[in-house]
């Protein structure tokens, strides 16, 4: 991007996925100028396919983003590589983002569909096999590892759910104590569901000919494995709405905190201040694909009708005018 302020669009959309495409594509549809600041560093990047959206299923998360970049181009937007860090509130309500490189852009209206960051275990070599087979959605991924032996690694509130979850795809579910003390209360659900529950830290992964066949324990025992499910922390990217005075705020599931997000209204994405909205997974963490681009089309046409307001009323107050 240019060193320049002489960028200008009705509206700019904070984030590449399918959120933001989806956004930037409905705005463009609606003869909008839209620019897409597209940091290239999505979320399911680790995942080769993804699955349950309808008529795309199994399809590259790659190859679906840059379809929607076609599209969004086609019909006139742009789509810039880089980084947008910052974004000030100008005097006449309009905003001025800042990016990486030092450039700047104009914007009447915001749309931030930054995405998370997936803060995951501290165990070596999961890192690496997240988005493969460690896994933490079964809506995703459950088909794929059904009837296969799946070890459920618990070090949080939210593990002995996500064993009953997991059991449905496969008998074969285990829970790994981990570090996670489970309660009696605990231990007896998992025994009626017929999940067998693991003592032991868990120290690392056993991956042979690229899959993972086991997870070890501390002092060497093996438990075999074709999927590890993992609890994420689920945490925002939400740096470019600091700036505006837009916090994160603290998501809970079942009385227990799961990360962070940015609060909107959930049938338009409007956040608390003026001429932003947010959708996708900076709103939503536990949205999927599907979810996230339903998000970004439903924002833009909040954003459209927000600005056809805007610009009805400079119209009636200049045929007031006289002019």
């Amino acid at each position: 991007m240019d060193n320049a302020m002489d960028s200008s669009f009705d509206v700019v959309v904070v984030g590449g996925g399918a959120a933001g495409l989806a956004g930037a594509l409905t705005l463009v549809r609606s003869r909008r100028s839209v620019l897409v600041i597209d940091s290239g560093s999505p979320r399911n990047a680790p995942a080769a396919h993804m699955h349950g959206y309808l008529g795309q299923d199994g399809e590259s998360p790659a190859d679906l983003l840059a379809k929607g970049r076609a599209e969004v181009t086609g019909y006139g937007g742009e789509v810039r590589a880089g980084k947008a860090v910052a974004a000030d509130r100008l005097p006449d309500g309009s905003f001025l983002v800042r990016c990486g490189d030092g450039s700047t852009v104009r914007a009447r209206r915001l749309l931030v569909a930054t995405g998370l960051v997936d803060e995951l275990p501290d165990v070596p070599g999961l890192r690496a096999r997240w988005g493969r087979d460690v896994l933490h959605c079964p809506y995703c991924h459950g088909w794929e590892v059904a009837d296969r032996p799946i070890a459920v690694l618990a070090d949080g509130p939210l593990a002995v759910h996500q064993a009953q979850l997991w059991r449905h795809w496969s008998e074969r579910t285990t829970l790994l104590a981990h570090t996670w003390r489970l309660t009696a209360e605990d231990r007896e659900l998992l025994a009626a569901l017929g999940v067998p529950v693991v003592e032991g830290e868990v120290t690392g992964l056993a991956v042979r000919d690229d899959r993972l066949t086991a997870v070890t324990l501390a002092g060497g025992a093996e438990v075999e494995c074709r999927a590890l499910v993992v609890a994420p922390r689920f945490t925002a990217r939400s740096g470019v709405l600091t700036g505006l005075g837009l916090p994160t705020t603290v998501m809970e599931r079942a009385g227990s905190a799961i990360g962070t997000c940015v609060a909107s209204d959930p049938a338009t994405g409007a956040t608390a201040l003026r001429g932003v909205w947010v959708a996708g997974n900076v709103t939503s963490p536990l949205e999927k694909v599907a979810g996230a681009a339903a998000q970004g089309a439903q924002a833009a046409a909040a954003i459209n009708n927000d600005l056809i307001e805007e610009e009805t009323r400079g119209a009636v107050e200049a045929h007031r005018a006289g002019i």
